[in-house]
């Protein structure tokens, strides 16, 4: 897994609430579109670009699926992780089943981890 690759994802779509929204309406153009243009960009300008970097199929099929239980499983970073879905989710779980819902199912999907180490966030 590019763990550092799919945390930039996590940590830069999650912080731009227009890339939230495309994320939320259209994941996989989303990450194709983050994968071609922002991503490769580390500094925040077009004179640093990095062509080292490239989200693997599994990464593309799990970020383009909103699938936070694979990507944990992977090495995703917990906190990036839970944040960005709470983004995408949080309201819609709330008005549906009130608040902490998307967190109870969040944790209750991943409750076959409990009592197992996290697995390694090192890149």
């Amino acid at each position: 897994m590019s763990k550092y690759y799919v945390n930039k994802f996590l940590y830069t779509v999650d912080r731009d609430p227009d890339l939230l929204r495309r994320y939320i309406e259209e994941p996989s153009n989303l990450v194709a579109s983050w994968e071609q243009s922002i991503g490769p960009v580390l500094c925040g300008n077009a004179t640093e670009l990095s062509t080292v970097h490239a989200l693997t199929e599994d990464e593309r099929d799990a970020l383009a699926g909103h699938d936070f239980v694979t990507l944990f499983e992977m090495g995703a970073h917990f906190f990036l992780n839970l944040t960005i879905f709470i983004g995408v989710y949080d309201e819609p779980y709330m008005a549906r089943s009130g608040p902490l819902s998307f967190q109870r199912e969040f944790a209750s999907k991943l409750a076959h981890w409990k009592g197992r180490e996290y697995p390694s966030v090192a890149t």
